[in-house]
C-alpha cells in the first residue's frame, strides 16, 4: 500500500478508536503506540458516533475538491472530450438562435397608406401606379410618405379626367391612414410588421416585443438558478429546453401582437439560461487546466449559432416558419437525457455520495484511468464530517451582498465591475441588434458582425496571458466605442464605411466581453464571488432592457444609437483602469482580503501595461508559477493537532500523519501544473465559493 492509503486507514482507525472509548492513540518512539489521556473528551458523556464525528472535526480538514482528483483521472480525456464536442458544446447553440431570431421575425418593408376607394374605382390599376397617384412625396428626399393619403373625391376627380392623365396636386389635402396600408413584398414577404400593422403610429412595437425578450431574461436567471441548486444541472437544462420550445411555438401561434410578446417573454426566460447550464456543466467536469480553453470553445460554438442562424434567416422568409424552423430542431436535443450525466459536484454537495461516485468512475473508466479506493475512503469521512459542519453553518448567516458596499474599496471595485460589465452587455447586445440595419443586405451584415467575433475571441485568449486583464479590457472598450462614434463624421451615403467601422466596434466588444467575466470574478473575494458575480451580472441584464429604445432612434438618424452606444463603452473603458490587476496575484478569499486587494492602486501601478510578478505573497491562494513549486522537503516537521485548551502541542498522532500524507499528496498534484499556462488556471480556476456543505461549486450566474 502506498503511504496515502496508509494515511487514510489511520484517519479511519484513530475516529474508530476514539468512538470506541478508549484513549487516543499516540506514535512513540518505536512501533508501538501509547494511550494517552485526552482530556477533551473526558467526563462529556458523548455517544460514539459523537466522539467519532469529535475526533474527525480536531482532525486539520482540506477542503474537499474534485479539482486535486481530476489530473489523476483524466482533466481532459476522452470521456470528457465525447461530452464536450457531442453535448456541451452543441447545446449552446439554441441561445443565439432564439435570442436574435426576433430580428428577423420583426422586418420592416416599404409601407404606404392603403386606399379602398380607389381599389375599388380602379380595380385593374397597378399597385405602384395607385401608390402614384394617393400618396404624396416627402420633402427632399422624394419618398413616398408612409403614414399620410391625399384626402380627396376621388370619384369626382376621376369622373372628368383619366386615371393616367391625372397628376397629384400637391395642394391637396392630406390625412392619416384610414384603410390600414399595403407592403411592398418584394423582399421582405413576411413579418410581424405585416401581419399585425405595427407601422406608423405602431411601429414602437417591435421595440416593445424586444424589450420584452429581454425581461424575461433576468427573471429566468434567479429562476433557473434556483431550480439548478435544488434539482441539479442535468434536470434543469432539459426544462429550460422544453421551455424554450414550447415559447417558440406559442410564438408562431400567436394571432396577434400582444400574444405574440408574452410568448416572448416565455422564450426570454431561457436566454441565456439555455447557454449557461450546459456551459457549466462543462466546467464542473474538466480539470481547471482546461476551463479557460471550455470557456473559449463555449464562446465560439454561442458564435457558430450565429452564423447558422444568417442562413437560416435567408432561407426562410416566413416569420411562423422561422420560429419553428429555430426552436423545433432542438427536440433533438432531448435524447441527451440518455447521455449528459450530473455535476458530481452538484451531488456531492447534495449528499448523494453513491451517484457521484458512479458519475465519477465512468469518468475514469472512459479514460482509461482508475479512481482511488483511498479517495473513496476519504470522500465519505469528509461527507460524515461536512454534514455535521454545514448544520453549525446554517445557524449562522453568511456575508450578504451588501457586505460588497461597506467598506470604501471593495465599494469602488464593485461600482466599477458593475458598470463595466453594464456597458459590455449593452453595447455587445445592442451592436449584435443594430447589425441588419446597416449596410445593404442585412443577412450579410448579419453574418459579418458573428464572423468578427472569432478573431476577437482566439486573440483575447493569448493577449490576457502577456497583458493581463485591465489594459486589454480597455483598450478593446475604447477602440470600440471610439468606432461608433466616428461614423457621426461620415456622409450619410457612406454605407460601406459606416459597416466596417461597425464591424471593427462589434470584434472588439466581443474580445472585452470575454474578458469581464474571469476579470469579475478574480476581483471579488472567494467569500462573495459568487453573490458579487451575480449581482453585477443581474443589474448588466437589467440594462438589456433599455437597449431596444435606442437601436429604436435609429430610424430618424442611423448613427445616434452608434454613438450613444460608442460612448458608453468609451466610459466603462476609461474607468476600468482604476481596476487593480489580477494576473500573477493571489486572489482574495474573504472580504477583509478584498479590501485590502487593489487597496494601494496608483497611476503608475496603472501605466504598467505589462504587469510584473509581484515579490511579496499575502495570505491568498497563490496561483503564480513561483508559489507552485513548493518542495516537499520544505514542510513543517510534525503538523500539530490543535488540542483541548491549556495544552501546549499535541503529540504526533496517526491523524497528523495522514494529514501529513494528504497535504503532501496535494502539493505534488499542484506543483506538477506549475508548468501550464498561468492564463488557463488563473482566468478559469480562481478560488470557487464553497457550499453550504463544504464543496466547492461552479457558481450558477
Amino acid at each position: 500500500m502506498t503511504g496515502a492509503d496508509d494515511g487514510d486507514g489511520s484517519d479511519a482507525e484513530a475516529a474508530d478508536h476514539a468512538a470506541s472509548g478508549k484513549e487516543p492513540l499516540v506514535e512513540g518512539s518505536g512501533t508501538q503506540r501509547q494511550p494517552q489521556h485526552d482530556e477533551g473528551f473526558q467526563g462529556r458523556g458523548l455517544s460514539d458516533e459523537e466522539r467519532r464525528r469529535l475526533v474527525l472535526q480536531r482532525q486539520p480538514s482540506k477542503e474537499m475538491d474534485l479539482d486535486d482528483l481530476l489530473p489523476q483521472i483524466g482533466e481532459f480525456g476522452r470521456y470528457q472530450k465525447i461530452l464536450l464536442w457531442f453535448v456541451c458544446l452543441p447545446a449552446c447553440i439554441p441561445c443565439g438562435f432564439c435570442a436574435f431570431n426576433q430580428l428577423f421575425m420583426a422586418d420592416t418593408p416599404a409601407h404606404w397608406c392603403r386606399n379602398l376607394e380607389l381599389e375599388g374605382l380602379l380595380p385593374n390599376m397597378s399597385q405602384e401606379h395607385r401608390r402614384m397617384l394617393s400618396i404624396p412625396k416627402d420633402g427632399l428626399n422624394g419618398t413616398y410618405s408612409s403614414c399620410e393619403r391625399y384626402s380627396v373625391d376621388w370619384r369626382s376627380l376621376l369622373k372628368d379626367t383619366s386615371p393616367y392623365e391625372l397628376e397629384p396636386n400637391s395642394s391637396w389635402t392630406t390625412e392619416p391612414c384610414q384603410d390600414g396600408w399595403e407592403y411592398d413584398t418584394s423582399e421582405i414577404k413576411s413579418s410581424i410588421v405585416i401581419d399585425f400593422d405595427l407601422v406608423c403610429n405602431r411601429d414602437i412595437y417591435p421595440t416593445i416585443g424586444l424589450a420584452a425578450l429581454n425581461t424575461g431574461g433576468p427573471v429566468g436567471v434567479y429562476l433557473f438558478g434556483v431550480i439548478n441548486d435544488r434539482f441539479g444541472r442535468r434536470q434543469s437544462f432539459f426544462l429550460c429546453l422544453a421551455i424554450l420550445i414550447a415559447g417558440s411555438i406559442c410564438t408562431a401561434a400567436a394571432p396577434e401582437f400582444w400574444s405574440w410578446s408574452v410568448s416572448r417573454i416565455i422564450v426570454g426566460l431561457t436566454i441565456p439560461a439555455i447557454y449557461q447550464i450546459p456551459f457549466i456543466i462543462s466546467l464542473e467536469l474538466v480539470g481547471p487546466n482546461y476551463r479557460s480553453f471550455v470557456t473559449v470553445m463555449t464562446c465560439l460554438f454561442y458564435t457558430l449559432g450565429l452564423i447558422l442562424l444568417a442562413g437560416v434567416t435567408y432561407l426562410v422568409r416566413n416569420w411562423v416558419s422561422l420560429a419553428l424552423a429555430t426552436s423545433l430542431p432542438f427536440l433533438f436535443y432531448f435524447i441527451y437525457w440518455w447521455f449528459l450525466p450530473e455535476s458530481p459536484r452538484w451531488l456531492l454537495a447534495k449528499g448523494r455520495l453513491e451517484e457521484a461516485l458512479k458519475v465519477l468512475e465512468t469518468l475514469a473508466r472512459v479514460n482509461q484511468q482508475e479512481l482511488p479506493d483511498s479517495f473513496k475512503q476519504k470522500l465519505k469521512q469528509r461527507m460524515m464530517l461536512h454534514r455535521t459542519q454545514s448544520e453549525e453553518r446554517r445557524l449562522k448567516e453568511g456575508p450578504s451582498v451588501f457586505a460588497l458596499c461597506k467598506t470604501p474599496n471593495m465599494r469602488l471595485k464593485t461600482a466599477l465591475i458593475t458598470l463595466n460589465w453594464f456597458a459590455n452587455n449593452m453595447v455587445y447586445v445592442g451592436l449584435s441588434y443594430y447589425g441588419p440595419a446597416l449596410g445593404n443586405n442585412e443577412y450579410l451584415s448579419f453574418l459579418l458582425s458573428s464572423l468578427v467575433e472569432i478573431p476577437s475571441y482566439l486573440a483575447c485568449w493569448v493577449v490576457m496571458d502577456w497583458w493581463g486583464r485591465r489594459w486589454p479590457l480597455s483598450i478593446c472598450m475604447i477602440l470600440s466605442g471610439i468606432s461608433c462614434i466616428v461614423t457621426v463624421l461620415l456622409p450619410e451615403e457612406s454605407v460601406t464605411a459606416t459597416l466596417v467601422l461597425y464591424l471593427f466596434s462589434k470584434s472588439a466588444i466581443s474580445a472585452s466581453f470575454l474578458i469581464i467575466y474571469p476579470f469579475a470574478g478574480e476581483l471579488y473575494p472567494t467569500q462573495m464571488r459568487g453573490v458579487g458575480i451575480g449581482a453585477s451580472g443581474y443589474i448588466a441584464g437589467l440594462g438589456l432592457i433599455l437597449i431596444p429604445f435606442i437601436t429604436y432612434l435609429g430610424r430618424e438618424n442611423l448613427v445616434l444609437p452608434l454613438v450613444i452606444m460608442g460612448s458608453i463603452s468609451v466610459v466603462g473603458g476609461v474607468t476600468a483602469l482604476r481596476l487593480p490587476e489580477t494576473l500573477h496575484h493571489s486572489l482574495p478569499q474573504t472580504v477583509e482580503e478584498g479590501e485590502e486587494f487593489g487597496k494601494d492602486w496608483s497611476m503608475a501601478d496603472c501605466i504598467q501595461c505589462i504587469p510584473k510578478r509581484p515579490t511579496a505573497k499575502g495570505s491568498y491562494d497563490d496561483l503564480s508559477d513561483a508559489a507552485e513549486s513548493v518542495e516537499l522537503p520544505s514542510l513543517p516537521a510534525p503538523l500539530k493537532l490543535p488540542g483541548p485548551p491549556g495544552r501546549e502541542e499535541s503529540p504526533r498522532t496517526p491523524l497528523n500523519r495522514s494529514f501529513d500524507t494528504a497535504v503532501r499528496r496535494s502539493l505534488s498534484i499542484r506543483g506538477s501544473r506549475g508548468s501550464r499556462s498561468l492564463l488557463v488556471r488563473q482566468a478559469s480556476t480562481m478560488e470557487t465559493p464553497i457550499d453550504s456543505t463544504g464543496f466547492k461549486m461552479t457558481y450558477w450566474f
